[in-house]
């Protein structure tokens, strides 16, 4: 069973730096996608930051473009999101997710594994 755990989240002031982490357990999946989404109170999740594994692409909200970056480590077995300049619009819950047929960020249900979250704060 597929089994994903986010850390990372923190409070800090706006133009600081986190990086949030996603240990993933459980993916037999040779093909498959992750992604990173957010939901701030009163808001829809949105799509943030995706990479699709078996072509290494990425793609990135125009939102964070310039500013976060999704990577993984070699063994496949973490998803990293290192986010610069942050902005306090940024605050929010942040989710990662994996699908073995669903890529991008346009369709965050169809998403089947979710981690359970890690809050992000930023103060102006």
């Amino acid at each position: 069973q597929v089994q994903l755990v986010e850390s990372g989240g923190g409070s800090v002031q706006a133009g600081g730096s986190l990086r949030l982490s996603c240990a993933t357990s459980g993916n037999y999946f040779s093909n498959y996608c992750m992604a990173w989404f957010r939901q701030a109170p009163g808001k829809e999740r949105e799509g943030v930051a995706g990479i699709d594994s078996s072509r290494g692409t990425t793609v990135y909200a125009d939102s964070v473009k310039g500013r976060f970056t999704i990577s993984r480590d070699n063994a496949e077995t973490t998803l990293y999101l290192q986010m610069d300049s942050l902005k306090p619009e940024d605050t929010a819950m942040y989710y990662c997710a994996l699908d073995r047929w669903v890529c991008g960020l346009q369709n965050a249900q169809a998403y089947k594994h979710w981690g359970q979250g890690t809050q992000v704060t930023v103060s102006s």
